[in-house]
């Protein structure tokens, strides 16, 4: 069984500085991985940039409030969101929970309440449900092996050798099936730098790749080209 405080991340949105600051903190403390957002746009990219495994979510925010990220949050993924909110009227409690979040704590709280909440979410959401359980190192998916432990790949159980980049994007696109990843997106996580543009660098990775994983290239059945967007690996 993976131990119960595994090195999670967790996003923390709220648009006051300093009660994000607090809770990063605590959690820090605790060996967790902590991002922050201080706005609604924010948050949402941050959850598509670095895929927390919990979301602390404050409800009054300017602009996109809490409620709209929890609902837009949901809809694309099945985080566990703790809410947050300065008022304590029933009303937005149930509110909060009807949007789609997991628990909900009123302003202001104990911290260490707040950890021992999250990690109450964590054990529910991550170890008590296979569905949602923590990855193993195996990344499989439509016959295509990844050991990240090993740091193998294989092709329906023959070996396959990839240079380290080749490696990093096949693993990004394995690790997400059916999700579209655009060049830019690939270029800047892989390399971690700038994307600029008229770069091909992506294009012709993804190409060597489909020479050594695919069963004919030029008609690729694992790593699809999604025209004007970018690329995903096959669910």
């Amino acid at each position: 069984m993976v131990p119960v405080d595994f090195a999670a991340t967790v996003l923390v949105v709220d648009d006051d500085r300093a009660i994000a600051d607090l809770i990063a903190i605590h959690l820090l403390s605790e060996g967790y991985n902590v991002y922050k957002a201080h706005s609604g746009r924010e948050a949402l990219e941050a959850v598509g940039l670095h895929e927390p495994h919990l979301v602390i979510l404050d409800i009054m925010m300017p602009g996109m409030d809490g409620l709209e990220v929890c609902r837009q949050i949901r809809a694309r993924h099945n985080t566990p969101i703790l809410m947050l909110s300065a008022r304590s009227e029933a009303v937005d409690k149930i509110l909060g929970l009807r949007t789609g979040a997991d628990d909900y704590m009123t302003k202001p709280f104990d911290p260490l309440e707040l950890v021992a909440r999250v990690k109450a979410q964590l054990r529910r959401c991550y170890l008590f449900a296979p569905a949602r359980a923590v990855p193993s190192d195996v990344v499989s998916v439509r016959g295509l092996e990844i050991n990240t432990a090993k740091h193998t790949v294989a092709v329906d159980g023959r070996r396959v050798t990839l240079t380290l980049t080749e490696y990093e994007i096949l693993l990004l696109l394995a690790s997400h099936p059916g999700r579209v990843f655009s060049s830019e997106e690939i270029f800047e996580r892989v390399w971690k730098e700038r994307y600029f543009q008229a770069n091909n660098t992506v294009m012709v990775h993804i190409r060597k790749i489909r020479e050594k994983v695919e069963d004919n290239p030029s008609h690729p059945t694992l790593i699809k080209t999604v025209w004007g967007v970018g690329y995903k690996v096959e669910e």
